[in-house]
């Protein structure tokens, strides 16, 4: 820029405008920041509005998507040469990657929204070279379309990829659909660096299970485990109880866990050589003319051999384009050693392996290469329990390909939900309780018989719709597991839950089970039902009246439907809309609000008339007054917006989270409130949505939005519902 053009003078904002450098949270970081909420809208979606993803998916010729990707195998590129002219490793590892994020504790990550596409999953160091993955898969996107998810692709050519190199796979669901945009909702550490320190995320580095929730890798930047050992240190028995903590945190016991390991390195290879110093920076920190390409390799020459990515290098089997039981030949026939890589990595190598033993050279078959084993492989040698299952599936090729397989479903549907979200030829048969089964329910009893002997059978209004909501909060979007549907709230572990206050579900559970029973409706439907009546009287109270849509179907879950222990990371510790929380938190409790109504799926809006609808109906968690601010508790009335923005008011704080509403005259204590009820008030956002909701011309828009929000968390598990 010249001296009479400076950059302080110039007209423009330079970068002003799409930077993120300087947000608002920047300027007053204890700003609530509900960008989670509205973080995949209408904005950012290309399609069309009428646009019907499943529908679209039904109609995709499933065989030729299937045929293009098993001849892509196959057909290497000189701008990025295959392996022994087999990108079979480089798409499992694709599909493995995408899908390897998720994590049980909060449902988040995971392969089924297409979320590697975008930052930061694009840049990890983990996911190095991927892109590379993902571009080869771009004509057969472009060819097939919008019924050919990202997201359905990328773990279709895994699926391919194993099945073109021998392996029987145990089937495939189509119908994940993509975001549009980068998720803000993950929280993937706190972390500046990449590769930081365990220190970082372990409350003690000697225990595997001090891993921070709900984080489950051990690094930034990482999967799962550090392959050179915690730290960059060596260690296969430390390491492998991090691989059986962090592939736990995925929903993995130890066979699953054996059976991905071994079934995971039973192909392709790692890439590591002295080239490592021609490497530039990840897709996002690369510049313009790369096009979203990164770690670019001028030493490439269009040959696999110069390949670098995580700095580890060889194979760990002497066929590595084949599906065979050679990992376990190589493991457990020979002793290793450490050593480094050609780029300096820690590794594993065989003692005294005869050259003939060893893998060819993926470029040149001619020569040989030295084998490697990761420090996670030793571990599966080390680690007495992997050791015996290690043995089981040496004895038993058949069985290891089939725990393989099912374990590989597993890893690669876990967030799609239950099987109705599964679309295609290729979807099992076979129930497996993973994915949450639920029998159908019926649709053909009498609703307006069953909301009668609700109405008089004595519960109150508050124990109705408590109950409703209860049943219905599990609800996760990020992996679509939990609601309403199964009403597993009657069944351990969630009938014991300290928030589902277990005495007042019994009692209530009493009245509606035999109701059910009678009318050959589900207990799930009739809970449901049971909330709808509650607000409808609510409403009569308030001298109005309203339908609040009901469509039934739900089916009832038994215990031996019902993972009990996988269950249990779905036991609400915090609940804003019902003012509670188990203890008391680092994280405050509108920001644990915030999280609940983001795996809700609900607006900011929605979350705003939700909150302020339940308090005045009385459904506070133990029957507490905070933040109930009206005079006519159990009607539904706007009240608690009138009265929040009301400025004869004073908010006056009491003790941690605990506040005192004050008369400004009298200094008489009218109300108290938590900072969940005070938010509203003072986050600039949703005190804009909160005065909406105040205002004399709305209080039938209010009633109208949260009947219409509180329906969308009623049916936010209904995948069967359009």
């Amino acid at each position: 820029m010249s001296e009479h053009d400076p950059a302080g003078k110039c007209p423009f904002m330079h970068g002003g405008n799409t930077s993120s450098a300087e947000p608002v949270t920047k300027w007053w970081p204890s700003t609530l920041n509900l960008d989670i909420l509205h973080q995949h809208g209408a904005r950012t979606n290309p399609m069309d509005e009428d646009y019907n993803h499943r529908e679209a998916v039904k109609k995709l010729d499933f065989e030729g998507v299937k045929a293009d990707l098993k001849a892509l195998m196959t057909d290497s590129q000189e701008w990025w040469p295959a392996d022994w002219g087999h990108y079979g490793g480089l798409m499992i590892r694709l599909a493995w990657h995408s899908a390897g994020s998720y994590r049980m504790g909060d449902g988040r990550g995971g392969a089924g929204s297409g979320n590697i596409r975008f930052a930061p999953l694009n840049s990890w160091p983990d996911n190095g070279n991927l892109d590379k993955a993902r571009r080869l898969l771009w004509p057969i996107k472009k060819k097939y379309g919008n019924a050919l998810s990202w997201a359905d692709l990328i773990i279709l050519a895994g699926n391919m990829a194993y099945e073109s190199m021998g392996l029987k796979t145990f089937g495939f669901g189509f119908g994940r659909e993509d975001i549009w945009a980068p998720e803000t909702d993950v929280n993937w550490g706190s972390e500046s660096e990449w590769l930081a320190a365990s220190e970082n995320r372990f409350g003690d580095t000697e225990d595997a299970d001090s891993l921070y929730n709900p984080l489950a890798a051990v690094h930034m930047g990482l999967i799962y485990v550090n392959p050179e050992g915690l730290d960059g240190i060596p260690n296969p028995a430390k390491t492998g109880k991090l691989v059986r903590e962090t592939f736990a945190r995925m929903a993995m016991n130890d066979e699953e866990t054996a059976a991905l390991t071994c079934g995971g390195h039973t192909v392709g290879k790692a890439h590591g050589t002295a080239a490592g110093a021609n490497v530039g920076p990840e897709p996002e920190g690369a510049g313009i003319e790369t096009q979203g390409f990164g770690w670019m390799n001028d030493a490439l020459d269009g040959k696999a051999t110069n390949a670098h990515t995580s700095g580890i290098e060889g194979a760990w089997t002497q066929n590595p384009t084949k599906w065979d039981m050679g990992y376990f030949d190589y493991l457990f026939n020979y002793e290793w050693e450490l050593t480094k890589s050609p780029a300096g990595a820690n590794q594993w190598k065989p003692i005294d392996m005869p050259e003939d033993k060893m893998p060819v050279d993926p470029t040149d078959p001619s020569k040989r290469r030295m084998p490697m084993m990761t420090d996670a492989d030793m571990a599966m040698k080390v680690d007495p329990i992997y050791n015996a299952i290690c043995q089981k599936f040496m004895a038993d090729p058949d069985y290891f390909a089939d725990c393989f397989g099912r374990a590989w479903f597993k890893l690669t549907h876990r967030d799609m939900g239950p099987r109705v979200n599964y679309l295609g030829p290729d979807v099992p048969t076979e129930d497996l309780i993973w994915q949450d089964p639920i029998p159908a329910g019926s649709t053909s009893y009498d609703i307006a018989a069953v909301k009668a002997k609700i109405a008089d059978s004595g519960l109150s209004a508050a124990e109705l719709i408590a109950t409703a909501w209860d049943s219905a909060r599990t609800f996760r979007g990020s992996d679509k597991r939990g609601g309403a549907n199964g009403a597993r709230i009657r069944l351990a572990p969630q009938k014991d839950w300290e928030g589902n206050e277990p005495a007042r579900l019994v009692k209530v559970l009493g009245v509606l089970e035999p109701i059910a029973a009678d009318a050959g409706a589900s207990v799930a439907d009739v809970i449901v039902l049971g909330g709808n009546v509650g607000i409808e009287m609510a409403v009569k109270a308030a001298g109005g009246t309203v339908d609040v849509p009901f469509v039934p179907g739900r089916g009832d879950a038994t215990d031996a439907q019902t993972d009990a222990d996988s269950f249990s990371v779905l036991e609400p510790y915090a609940d804003g809309f019902r003012n509670w929380q188990k203890q008391k938190y680092a994280v405050k409790p509108e920001e644990l609000m915030l999280d609940r109504a983001q795996l809700l799926g609900l607006t900011a809006a929605e979350m705003t008339v939700l909150v302020g609808g339940m308090r005045v109906l009385g459904t506070n968690f133990g029957g507490t007054k905070h933040g109930v601010f009206t005079d006519r508790e159990g009607q539904l009335t706007n009240d608690f917006f009138v009265n929040l923005t009301d400025m004869s008011y004073s908010w006056n704080p009491v003790e941690g989270d605990l506040y005192e509403v004050r008369d400004r005259k009298s200094g008489a204590t009218k109300w108290t409130a938590t900072s969940a009820d005070l938010v509203f008030g003072s986050n600039s956002i949703l005190r804009a949505y909160a005065e909406v909701y105040a205002q004399d011309d709305n209080k039938q828009k209010f009633v109208k939005d949260f009947v219409a929000a509180w329906t969308k968390v009623m049916n936010a598990d209904r995948f069967d519902v359009a």
